[in-house]
C-alpha cells in the first residue's frame, strides 16, 4: 500500500497500454489551472490597481505635510509599505483561492486522486509566485510615478526585491493555509482582513515612529510590518546591515514556522 500510494496515475492510450502521467506533470496541468482562475477572477486587474489606489489614497493627501514638516522625501519613504500592501494583497488572493477550492470540494477530489499531496501546494504556490511577481511590478511602475528612484545601487536594488519576494511568499503561504482550515472563504476574509488591517495602519509604513503617541511607539517600532519597512528602506538606499535584518529574518522564520504548522494541521485532519 505504501508504495501505490507513491506511483504516479496511470491512462490507457490508444493502444490499450498504460501511460504515466508524472508529478511535474499534475503540477503545470494545476498550475495553469491556478493561473487561468486569478485571470478569470479579475486577481490581475486588482494587483494593478491595489498600489495605485494605496498611491491616491496616502501619498497625494500627506506629501506636501511629510515633505514639509519632516523634511523628507515622502516618495522614498513610502515605497516599502506600497511594496508590502501589495505583497498583502497577493496574500488574501491566495487565502481565498484556497477556501473557494476547500469549500467547493476541489481539495477532495484532489485527495481521491492518485496525486502525490505535495503537487497540489506546489501548484498553488506557483501561482501565488506568478501573481506576487505581478503585484510587485505594479508596485514599482505605482512608486515611479509617485517620485521614488533606487538610490541602492544595483546590490540594494537586488536586495529590495529579494526581501520583498520573500516575504511575500511566506505571508502567501501563511495564507493559504489560513484558506484551507478556514474552511469557508468568509470566515478566511475575517481572518485576514482585521489583523493586516491594523499592522498596517499601526506601523511606520505610513509616518515615522516619532509621529505615534509615546505609548504605542513600542509596539509600532516593533511589530513585523514596520520590521520589513524598515528593512526594504535601508536596503534601498544601501545602508542594510546585519544588525537591521535579524529582526525580520526572525519574523520571516517565525511566518515559516506559522505556515508549516497549518499546513500540517490541514493535512493530519484530512488524513483521518
Amino acid at each position: 500500500m505504501a508504495h501505490e500510494a507513491t506511483v504516479a496515475p496511470r491512462l490507457f492510450g490508444p493502444d490499450g497500454a498504460t501511460a504515466q502521467i508524472s508529478p511535474v506533470q499534475q503540477w503545470w496541468t494545476l498550475t495553469g489551472r491556478g493561473l487561468r482562475k486569478v485571470v478569470r477572477n479579475g486577481e490581475i486587474v486588482l494587483a494593478f490597481l491595489s498600489p495605485a489606489l494605496l498611491a491616491l489614497c496616502f501619498y497625494l493627501p500627506l506629501r506636501k505635510i511629510m515633505n514639509a514638516q519632516m523634511d523628507m522625501n515622502y516618495a522614498q519613504y513610502l515605497m516599502p509599505i506600497i511594496f508590502l500592501q501589495s505583497l498583502e494583497f497577493t496574500a488574501s488572493s491566495a487565502a481565498m483561492r484556497s477556501s473557494f477550492d476547500g469549500s467547493e470540494g476541489v481539495n477532495t477530489r484532489f485527495r481521491a486522486m492518485p496525486m502525490r499531496p505535495a503537487v497540489p501546494l506546489l501548484a498553488r504556490t506557483a501561482t501565488n509566485a506568478v501573481l506576487l511577481t505581478v503585484s510587485l511590478v505594479c508596485a514599482t511602475v505605482a512608486t515611479l510615478i509617485m517620485g521614488w528612484r533606487p538610490g541602492g545601487g544595483v546590490t540594494g536594488t537586488l536586495a529590495l526585491y529579494g526581501i520583498g519576494a520573500l516575504i511575500g511568499l511566506l505571508l502567501a503561504t501563511v495564507a493559504d493555509g489560513i484558506g484551507l482550515i478556514a474552511g469557508s472563504p468568509q470566515a478566511t476574509s475575517q481572518t485576514m482582513g482585521l489583523p493586516t488591517l491594523i499592522l498596517g495602519m499601526l506601523s511606520t509604513g505610513f509616518v515615522p515612529e516619532e509621529r505615534f503617541p509615546e505609548w504605542i511607539r513600542p509596539f509600532a517600532r516593533n511589530q513585523p510590518i514596520s520590521q520589513f519597512a524598515g528593512v526594504m528602506r535601508s536596503a534601498d538606499d544601501g545602508t542594510l546591515t546585519w544588525h537591521q535584518l535579524f529582526p525580520s529574518v526572525c519574523w520571516m522564520i517565525g511566518l515559516a514556522v506559522v505556515a508549516a504548522i497549518l499546513l500540517g494541521i490541514y493535512m493530519r485532519r484530512n488524513a483521518r
